[in-house]
């Protein structure tokens, strides 16, 4: 088994392993003696995964409620929040006791935020089954939701317990939804890795995809350590959020998923970073390259304006200005503050 330790304010383990799902119970008792555990899912992910969940949990001692929403990132929303929290208190759980998310990054960010408000903040365990999840999501303990205004504006730092990543989970997944958590893979790689980049050039990820898991959460864990409140460094591992953020509010949740939003921001932001002369020439194309091999798209028709004007309700907006994550090169990038005045203009393609 592969542990890895985030020393946050609430040190936790994560451990991957193939066919840690079936052990979920005994591993979360290790770290708990609460007598209530609330597992909270999707209506996809549930169907599959929550009858084995809750029969480990209950033969670990738990007492145990199953908590499942439609699936989909337009059920991110406060009021299905606001239902999970209903159906806790129904359970009558208490500041003792556990939720375990169950799901993909959607689950994640939700039940964690559940977790956060309910009577102030009870423990909860991250078991991620989507590869988007178990490499970034699930670590770090952020939690939140959409509103109408943006992505993620409300939520609350709020640190699991224990993270368990079977990766056999990835088998039920979709292929698309399988490239998806590809975006933040090769996010990684941009950021921090140019090991791990060339890796993905070279080799096929899926061949091999624990080592992937764990060097990405390795790469999330030491960030996160530094910069648990994301005051400084942790604000790298947004490299391509701010447009896909943008471009996913722009199709209202619905027409890309996550990580493919996050591809075309990658190459829009390595290209004007080109253009701007602050990203050595040629590294846009080696993200697009990479991009297009994992079944990422890499462009889109929406307009540098659209982007640049829903960009101003990125949580990393501050004022007049937004915060974009630039690369110098594969494996090195920094912080950029850009006035709104100017982003339409630095992110518009130009001729070379």
């Amino acid at each position: 088994m592969k542990k890895v330790t985030v020393n946050t304010s609430t040190p936790y383990d994560i451990l991957i392993e193939r066919g840690l799902i079936d052990k979920s119970g005994e591993l979360i008792r290790s770290v708990t003696g609460a007598k209530k555990a609330c597992v909270i899912t999707d209506s996809n992910v549930g169907a599959i995964y929550a009858e084995r969940v809750n029969a480990s949990l209950e033969r670990a001692g738990f007492e145990t409620a199953l908590f499942a929403f439609p699936a989909g990132e337009s059920e991110k929303r406060l009021d299905t929040v606001a239902s999970m929290l209903s159906f806790m208190a129904d359970f009558r759980m208490t500041r003792g006791d556990i939720v375990v998310a169950l799901g993909g990054g959607v689950t994640g960010d939700m039940a964690g935020f559940a977790a956060a408000v309910y009577m102030r903040g009870v423990s909860f365990v991250q078991i991620p089954t989507s590869l988007l999840a178990q490499v970034d999501s699930s670590v770090g303990g952020k939690t939140g939701v959409d509103i109408p205004q943006g992505k993620n504006l409300v939520g609350a730092f709020h640190q699991p317990i224990l993270v368990i990543i079977d990766p056999d989970t990835l088998e039920t997944l979709s292929e698309r939804f399988l490239r998806d958590g590809m975006g933040e893979v090769i996010k990684y790689g941009c950021i921090k890795d140019a090991a791990l980049f060339r890796t993905l050039e070279n080799e096929n990820a899926f061949d091999i995809i624990e080592d992937i898991i764990e060097t990405c959460v390795c790469i999330k864990r030491d960030v996160v350590d530094r910069d648990e409140k994301e005051r400084g460094e942790r604000m790298l591992l947004n490299f391509g959020h701010t447009l896909g953020h943008s471009l996913e509010k722009l199709y209202n949740f619905e027409g890309l998923t996550h990580g493919e939003a996050v591809a075309i921001g990658m190459v829009m932001l390595a290209l004007a970073g080109e253009q701007a002369a602050l990203t050595e020439k040629g590294t846009a194309e080696r993200i697009k390259s990479l991009c297009e091999r994992y079944g990422l798209p890499t462009s889109d028709p929406a307009s540098s304006g659209e982007l640049s004007e829903l960009c101003k309700s990125d949580k990393k907006s501050g004022g007049d200005s937004v915060n974009l994550v630039l690369l110098k090169r594969i494996g090195e990038s920094f912080i950029r503050k850009t006035p709104f005045s100017e982003l339409e203009s630095f992110i518009e393609p130009r001729d070379q």
